[in-house]
């Protein structure tokens, strides 16, 4: 399950995070996104300490959707030491999201 902190910025919470950051861009009206939250779960389940779960409202945070350049939900981006390093888009099963994301952990 994803663990709620506060952060002056995005960037502060990218450089303060000691492991990499899955960030999943979502919005409360998408379909899709509801149905990845639980196999966000297993992800984070699956990887234990190698990867942090973040969810990020594109509704509330516009400027980082565009930024990012979102512009499918659910879109997954890999954060390590600050910068994307993967991208993935659309609802796919928890060991898939692993099988990607373990060549960047």
């Amino acid at each position: 399950m994803a663990t709620q902190k506060q952060f002056k910025s995005f960037e502060e919470m990218l450089s303060a995070s000691e492991t990499p950051l899955l960030v999943d861009f979502y919005a409360d009206w998408c379909g899709p996104c509801r149905m990845l939250a639980p196999i966000l779960d297993q992800v984070q389940s699956m990887m234990k300490h190698q990867v942090q779960v973040v969810k990020i409202d594109t509704e509330r945070y516009p400027n980082l959707a565009s930024k990012y350049s979102v512009h499918a939900l659910p879109t997954l981006v890999l954060f390590k030491q600050g910068d994307p390093v993967e991208r993935l888009e659309g609802v796919m099963p928890a060991e898939d999201i692993v099988n990607r994301l373990q060549a960047f952990v």
